[in-house]
């Protein structure tokens, strides 16, 4: 059984840096796309980024490029989120999600992920 166990959140002030993590178990990931998500209180929940398990592709949101990078270290079994110059919207519930995939194409849509943590939550005061 999946399991992804996110942890790194708190409340920062803007500008602030902050690194998620999130912990896979259950399966050998090599064939993963792992992805971020957000939700804000009243919003959907949003893409962030996503990463092939292998490292050779990444997606992002436009709202995070150049803010936020994606990375994984499969020695850890871990899928990471550095946030830089954070801002107030970045406030949110950050989930991390995996789906089993061998397409070239990295998922954006949170329809494709089979399996979710229960989120860590980022507060980014101004």
């Amino acid at each position: 059984q999946v399991q992804l166990v996110e942890s790194g959140g708190g409340l920062v002030q803007a500008g602030d840096s902050l690194r998620l993590s999130c912990a896979a178990s259950g399966r050998t990931f090599s064939n993963y796309v792992m992805g971020w998500f957000r939700q804000a209180p009243g919003k959907e929940r949003e893409f962030v980024a996503a990463i092939r398990w292998s490292g050779d592709s990444t997606q992002y949101a436009d709202s995070v490029k150049g803010r936020f990078t994606i990375s994984v270290d499969d020695g850890k079994n871990s899928v990471f989120l550095q946030m830089n110059s954070l801002k107030p919207e970045d406030t949110a519930l950050y989930y991390c999600a995996a789906v089993l995939s061998t397409s070239r194409t990295i998922m954006t849509t949170r329809g494709w992920y089979d399996y979710w943590g229960q989120g860590t939550q980022v507060t980014v005061s101004s």
